[in-house]
């Protein structure tokens, strides 16, 4: 159902023009049962001027008569063909003034940290143009040695729900694609047939790495004959015997 001009208004002359229930009115233009009764009883809206729905082209007499005769009717808005597909329209998302001139870190962050989203993602998270998106990718925009990427989250551009979404579409499409993302991206969008076939990594030995299968030779052991250096050897300390001999 479309939503309505100042349903509060609209409420308030049912009310006053109409013998519908409060249930019918509340689920009419979108508000509690009680807060119907509040109108009636003049506690809820005192001195709002009633908002005429037929006159205003939302509802038709028709449906106000048929409502009256059966408690249980449900009013239904009445059509009206210049909002059709007003809320389904796509575009760029509105930024405000304030946030505008954040747009290209935001962007230059998602181009850097997520290589798979599309310009149009990108352009639908932001709201901003792919010329702009463009000039990011290739380092041509005016201002680009200024920009330091930062997250459209933390600017406020978009929620963190959308990012996931875009992200996990744009990582659904290329593994569909069998397409293998570089390592900045951090995952392997290929099947598991296509990941065996591929070569293993090198990888880099560790400090510890085969020290558990050493072991000392023989040759070694026998080799160690340094002698055993006790204590007062090897700080030099003088013995017992030295204190009693005479000065």
């Amino acid at each position: 159902m479309a939503r309505l001009i100042n349903a509060r208004a609209t409420a308030v002359w049912l009310v006053d023009n109409t013998t519908m229930t409060f249930k019918q009115i509340a689920d009419f233009v979108g508000m509690h049962e009680l807060e119907i009764q509040g109108i009636a009883d003049g506690d809820v809206a005192a001195g709002v001027r009633g908002f005429d729905p037929i006159a205003n082209n939302q509802l038709t007499q028709a449906e106000i008569d048929k409502a009256e005769g059966n408690p249980l009717y449900r009013l239904k808005t009445k059509p009206n063909p210049a909002a059709e597909g007003e809320e389904k329209r796509r575009g760029p998302r509105y930024t405000p003034l304030s946030k505008r001139q954040d747009r290209p870190a935001s962007i230059l962050w998602l181009v850097k940290f997520h290589p798979e989203l599309a310009d149009a993602q990108i352009s639908k998270l932001v709201g901003t143009t792919k010329p702009t998106i463009q000039a990011i990718r290739e380092r041509t925009h005016w201002n680009i040695a200024n920009i330091q990427p930062i997250d459209p989250v933390a600017l406020g551009l978009c929620k963190q729900s959308e990012l996931d979404a875009a992200v996990q579409k744009a990582a659904a499409k290329k593994a569909a694609e069998g397409e293998v993302m570089d390592d900045d991206a951090r995952r392997k969008l290929v099947s598991t047939e296509q990941s065996l076939e591929m070569d293993s990594e090198p990888r880099i030995p560790t400090a510890i790495e085969g020290l558990e299968t050493f072991s000392l030779s023989d040759d070694d052991d026998e080799e160690d004959n340094d002698p055993i250096v006790d204590a007062d050897s090897f700080f030099n300390l003088p013995s017992g015997d030295d204190d009693e001999q005479p000065r």
